[in-house]
């Protein structure tokens, strides 16, 4: 066998390995997910990972426009497309859970604290409000699952 067809064969079985490994571990994930379901129908459940999807587009935005000071347009990011409104308050109370209803309101609400924040122009409590903000989102994925 030559060095080429070894380290061909070589790379094959780390393929397989790694692959046992990540079904093994997605596997032991599954069963140790303790998380609360939400119970949700196919239609709300990609509804809503839309939305979480949003969130995160708009957490990137907030990053770049800070990472230029930038801080205007982050605070117009934060309000516009976090902030709490009448649509996202009956969004989050849709869901049937109390618990995931006000880890919804926490979010919405830390992120207009946070706009607010940002046109202080201040770049520790930015991202210290920013941090304050992604914690919502960590608590509310701790927590529940579809």
């Amino acid at each position: 066998m030559s060095c080429h067809e070894n380290n061909t064969k070589s790379k094959e079985n780390d393929t397989t390995v790694n692959h046992d490994h990540s079904t093994m571990m997605n596997h032991f994930r599954m069963e140790n997910d303790h998380r609360i379901s939400l119970n949700l129908s196919p239609e709300m459940a990609e509804h809503q990972l839309m939305n979480m999807r949003n969130h995160l587009v708009a957490i990137q935005s907030i990053l770049n426009y800070l990472s230029k000071n930038e801080y205007e347009k982050a605070s117009e990011v934060a309000s516009s497309q976090l902030g709490l409104t009448e649509e996202m308050k009956m969004m989050c109370a849709s869901f049937g859970n109390k618990e995931f209803e006000n880890l919804g309101l926490e979010f919405h609400n830390n992120a207009d604290k946070m706009s607010e924040i940002f046109k202080s122009r201040d770049q520790n409590k930015s991202l210290e409000a920013l941090s304050v903000t992604v914690n919502s989102c960590v608590k509310c994925h701790s927590t529940f699952k579809q």
